[in-house]
């Protein structure tokens, strides 16, 4: 490689890193505690009481489920139903319309046993707080956006970083770190060696975050495309008054049976985001551990009850689901996520490092241009003989 194109590398290396890692910092401190954000919120808020009963004990009626939700909160409809994976528990939200935004919202969590209310936990204490924070910057979608750019400009200073020195890391053994000399120097060998360590962990959670940053798009598009195309012949028809719906309860029973070896995950209820006008839009997914990120959209009939379509997820929703639980290394039970802690710890170390070596760096040459000096004398001579 020529020491142009190194000095470019270096520059692109320099500048991709300078512009993000204020927010990567940021990502990775506030990302830490919603790796456990599960066993966090258990300790804050303690866990549900759910009743002691026998193991066989049958689900009650989900449309038992919405009425109970609309009695505890009168003038509300049904909006999204939604499915607890660990305990026997499912979640009704309610507002007044189904264009109700999310401030008019409320949130029922109900046993789906003997349909008595569990206490949810809450959306408004610290570790909502960090998830808005570590999503968005609590600027809504341009925040997604942004933080996603800024994940980019990460793993471009990734690529950038090996391009840069692997040429000047010939000279040194691997794994070496040069005591001896400044404590620059000592830092700069460390930040090298943490990177290569853990090059693909960094660049996996990097990528990842920002397939995530891209989800209100791909949902969008994804409800463009596949959805509008499913829903045309009812695109028209006005959503009919929840007293005309036929029961979910038979609905649900519809879907399961037109997808087998599935389980319930979500439900929207007619006229909000991810439904049509005129449907229950049942997402199921696999039953099994290869399969439980894989959802399945099942649109029924809300007036007569019948299959309308069964939809499957394109290329990029499949991406985005299998993206969100490993950026959180949330799907190998908390060893992973003790290893994925370990990890962003040893990230901020190397961001905290890679800013104290431009800091100490100010006004001084730095190995890498250094190095390029030396190579350009040594090579400065044969050019001499050649011309």
């Amino acid at each position: 490689m020529t020491n142009r194109a190194i000095r470019i590398w270096y520059l692109v290396h320099k500048w991709t890193s300078l512009i993000c890692t204020a927010f990567m910092l940021m990502l990775c401190l506030t990302g830490l505690p919603l790796i456990f954000h599960e066993e966090i919120e258990h300790w804050i808020d303690g866990e549900r009481p759910i009743a002691a009963l026998p193991a066989d004990t049958p689900f009650r009626s989900l449309d038992e489920a919405t009425a109970k939700a609309m009695a505890i909160h009168p003038g509300t409809i049904p909006l999204y139903m939604s499915f607890d994976i660990d305990q026997p528990v499912l979640n009704v939200t309610t507002g007044p319309n189904a264009a109700a935004t999310i401030e008019d919202m409320v949130f029922t969590s109900l046993d789906r046993r003997t349909m008595d209310p569990v206490r949810s936990f809450d959306d408004d204490g610290v570790m909502h707080f960090l998830l808005q924070l570590h999503t968005d910057m609590f600027l809504g979608l341009p925040g997604e956006l942004f933080l996603g750019l800024m994940g980019l400009l990460f793993v471009i200073a990734i690529i950038s970083g090996i391009v840069v020195y692997a040429p000047f890391m010939r000279r040194l053994s691997f794994g070496s770190i040069r005591t001896s000399r400044s404590s620059r120097a000592t830092w700069l060998d460390i930040h090298n060696l943490l990177g290569i360590a853990t090059l693909m962990w960094a660049s996996v959670v990097g990528l990842t975050g920002v397939v995530n940053t891209l989800s209100t798009p791909l949902v969008d598009l994804w409800r463009f495309q596949e959805l509008r195309a499913l829903v045309a012949p009812y695109r028209d028809q006005p959503v009919p008054d929840h007293r005309e719906w036929t029961s979910l309860h038979q609905a649900m029973d519809t879907a399961l049976a037109a997808v087998p070896g599935s389980t319930p995950q979500f439900v929207a209820f007619p006229g909000v985001r991810f439904s049509s006008n005129y449907h229950y839009a049942i997402w199921l997914r696999g039953a099994t551990s290869a399969t439980e990120l894989i959802y399945t959209p099942v649109l029924v009939d809300a007036r007569s009850g019948e299959l309308s379509a069964i939809s499957h997820m394109p290329w990029y929703m499949l991406a985005l689901r299998l993206s969100q639980p490993l950026h959180f290394g949330d799907y190998g039970g908390l060893p992973m996520k003790i290893l994925w802690a370990i990890l962003d710890l040893v990230a901020i170390v190397i961001l905290g490092s890679g800013l104290y070596l431009w800091l100490r760096k100010r006004g001084k040459a730095t190995d890498t241009e250094r190095f390029l000096q030396r190579r350009a004398a040594m090579l400065r001579p044969q050019a001499e003989v050649a011309e």
